[in-house]
């Protein structure tokens, strides 16, 4: 017997979601121990070790095991008629409606709810440990008009997330903008830092991402999205921070994606290094001290000079 797991996650017009691919790992798990064979079937997008859905032939299994989610729908009822040599077994699924042929199909349905028994825990719970990775929190620049044909925002927006999307790495948008009225968004910075503080690494193209991820401790990959150069890499510069990947920079031409990416590469590495969160401990202690802007304010308002501040010859 070969044995067929898969679910949502294996429809290319389903949802992958991280519960329905851990229940699936959890059975694939069990199923090994048991001594089962058995292959995984997975949408085209998903990321799991095992054949796409719709390229298997279904002559190659005897049982189809269908992992959580609702038994519910067209393509469930789609998978009934593609494997109907095969003996179905649903497991950890709602069951809306029992009626339902979707659900009648299967010859075994071990529900986690709907049913007359009481609900049980989902499979998630129980998926196997996975390794730990980096949470890495990504803020993005606007557009920015003002550099005119220097500025290619969308351009390195689209080859970070291609490099971003290549990195085994959980990623959380950090979005700067504050709105007190909208729960998508900080209403404070203290509120931002909370957030910052809580990631390993900041991938920005923005100069305030650089500058409240160093703030906070967190080394940060700052990415200048203008050509050749501009606030971002000045900021780096004033900070004394060396992890800039500047677009049309020394050895990074305007249009060498690969030429970008190896720069990309080479500051993940060091930023994920002992030697970058000792410098990130420098500079955020730096960056807390007191600002020669401020200096400079205050003696262009009352017309004294101010000593320089800590931030000087960083």
């Amino acid at each position: 017997m070969r044995t067929l797991v898969t679910g949502w996650f294996g429809f290319l017009h389903g949802e992958a979601t991280a519960g329905d691919v851990g229940a699936a790992a959890a059975v694939s798990a069990a199923l090994a121990g048991a001594g089962v064979p058995h292959d995984i079937g997975r949408s085209p997008h998903t990321l799991i070790d095992g054949p796409v859905l719709d390229d298997v032939h279904p002559g190659d299994y005897d049982h189809l095991v269908f992992v959580c989610g609702p038994a519910h729908g067209r393509q469930v009822r789609d998978l009934h008629r593609r494997f109907a040599h095969c003996r179905r077994t649903a497991v950890g699924v709602s069951v809306v409606d029992p009626a339902d042929p979707a659900v009648r199909g299967f010859h075994t349905v071990i529900p986690r709810d709907g049913a007359a028994d009481p609900p049980r825990p989902d499979l998630a719970a129980v998926a196997p440990a996975q390794p730990e990775v980096p949470v890495v929190g990504v803020t993005r620049a606007p557009d920015q008009p003002e550099y005119g044909d220097r500025g290619e925002h969308a351009e390195a927006h689209a080859e970070l997330d291609r490099w971003l999307a290549a990195k085994d790495c959980a990623r959380v948008p950090l979005d700067t903008r504050l709105d007190a009225a909208d729960s998508a968004h900080c209403a404070t910075y203290g509120q931002f830092d909370a957030l910052v503080r809580r990631v390993d690494l900041v991938v920005t193209t923005r100069l305030h991402g650089l500058v409240l991820a160093l703030r906070n401790g967190v080394p940060a990959i700052a990415v200048d999205p203008v050509s050749g150069g501009a606030k971002v890499s000045a900021q780096a510069r004033a900070l004394g921070w060396p992890a800039v990947a500047v677009r049309g920079g020394p050895g990074i031409g305007a249009d060498d994606g690969t030429g970008f990416r190896d720069r990309l590469d080479e500051l993940w590495v060091w930023c994920r290094s002992p030697a970058a969160r000792t410098r990130t401990g420098w500079t955020a202690a730096a960056a807390r001290g007191r600002s020669p802007l401020i200096d400079d304010l205050l003696a262009a308002l009352t017309g004294t000079d101010a000593a320089p501040g800590p931030l000087q010859g960083v």
